[in-house]
This record gives structure tokens, C-alpha cells and sequence, in this order.
């Protein structure tokens, strides 16, 4: 799904190889135009400084090796990032952040939001109500939309130079930007599930790969 929406909006697709190789990374890091940290493993909690809770799932740490040391690298370089599920999380940890490591168990709410919905995951399970002064609001000209939910982890300690730009109904932050880069965004649903059927979530790819064009981008 990424690829394709990536594909449709008009990038280039390529994923990138696992390594932990500085030198590789930073070579990576040039090379290409944007960057889209994916949904996948748990971030290790070791990297915002917690045990690594029974309640958390499967890590990679040769994964989180690779994106800490690329987010920072293509951060400098103010090239596009965009960030999906594990991508926000992993770019708010790299920031400073905190996650819970399991919703339910960390962070029970009298507000029932289905977080971790059940197959097909294409179809929106919850509200999302969009910050009105955000770069989200203007892109999609709403306050509020109906997302997709695939995640038992989330934002617990906002990171310094994120903002919010969407919220659950339990109050849980959706998706951030850094209001001081050019394209630094994430979201914690999944619209590479949802962007052939629904027209705003097709609208963060255009986004984001319009910044990653050459020229001025769309927005």
C-alpha cells in the first residue's frame, strides 16, 4: 500500500536496505528526494529511556538503528518526511518523545476508540478531530474525518518541536508536524490502506510527494 500511494501521487517508490552502515545512510540520505518512515515493529522503549514492557510487541532494533540515524541525517538536510503508525511514533521517540507501550494497559479511557481494529483494515473505525490552525485543517479543508486504526502504541511525551494536528476522541495525539521544516509529518492511522477510497487521505501522498519534487510544491 505505501508503495502504491507513493506510486499513484506521483513518486518514485524504492525501499531502502537495512543497515546500520553510517556511511550507507548518509549516502541514502542524498541520494533521494523524500522519505517515508513506515507502520511496523514496536520502537524499543530502551531509546526513550523505559524497560521494555511485557505488553510491548515485537522490536527490530536493526530497524530503529536505521531510521533514528536517517530521520536525524534527512532532518538536517530539510528534506520531505512523512511518517505512518510506527513512523510517528519513531519520529517523535527520535525527537525526545515518549510512547505508551500499550495503549489499554497504559492508558485506559472512559472514551471507546477502536485503536487496533480488526481485518479489513481499509475501512475507518474512529474520528480524528483536526487542529483548525494546522497545515492538516488547510490541506483538507475539515475539522474532523473518519480514519483507519491498526496500533496498541501511541504518543505519551509530545517531543519539543512537534505539534499536534489531530486528535482521537480519548484524547490521544493522530498526527503532528514540525511547524520549523519545510514537510515533517505523520499520522497514526494507515491512508496507504484508504487512499482509493477516500479523496483526503489520498491527499497526504499528493502532499508529501509534491514536496519532494523539484519547484515549488502544491500547497
Amino acid at each position: 500500500g505505501y508503495m502504491k500511494a507513493v506510486e499513484a501521487a506521483g513518486g518514485i517508490p524504492v525501499m531502502l536496505p537495512l543497515t546500520a552502515d553510517e556511511a550507507i545512510i548518509a549516502s541514502l540520505a542524498d541520494r533521494f528526494d523524500g522519505f517515508l518512515f513506515t507502520g511496523g515493529h514496536d520502537v524499543q522503549p530502551r531509546l526513550y529511556g523505559e524497560e521494555k514492557s511485557p505488553l510491548c510487541k515485537e522490536v527490530c532494533e536493526e530497524r530503529d538503528a536505521l531510521e533514528y540515524v536517517l530521520f536525524h541525517r534527512v532532518l538536517q538536510m530539510d528534506k520531505p518526511i512523512f511518517g505512518i503508525c510506527r513512523g510517528l511514533q519513531m519520529i517523535n521517540v527520535a525527537l525526545g518523545g515518549s510512547l505508551y507501550q500499550d495503549l489499554p494497559a497504559e492508558r485506559p479511557s472512559d472514551v471507546k476508540v477502536e485503536h487496533a481494529q480488526q481485518k479489513p483494515y481499509d475501512r475507518p473505525v474512529h474520528r480524528v478531530a483536526v487542529e483548525t490552525d494546522s497545515p492538516l485543517f488547510r490541506l483538507w479543508a475539515a475539522d474532523a474525518a473518519m480514519v483507519n486504526s491498526a496500533h496498541h502504541q501511541g504518543i505519551k511525551r509530545l517531543a519539543e518541536g512537534l505539534k499536534p494536528m489531530a486528535y482521537a476522541d480519548d484524547g490521544l495525539i493522530e498526527a503532528v508536524h514540525m511547524p520549523d521544516r519545510t514537510f515533517v509529518w505523520a499520522v497514526q492511522w494507515h491512508p496507504e490502506l484508504m487512499y482509493l477510497t477516500d479523496g483526503l487521505q489520498f491527499r497526504l501522498f499528493l502532499e508529501f510527494v509534491s514536496h519532494c519534487k523539484p519547484g515549488k510544491p502544491v500547497s
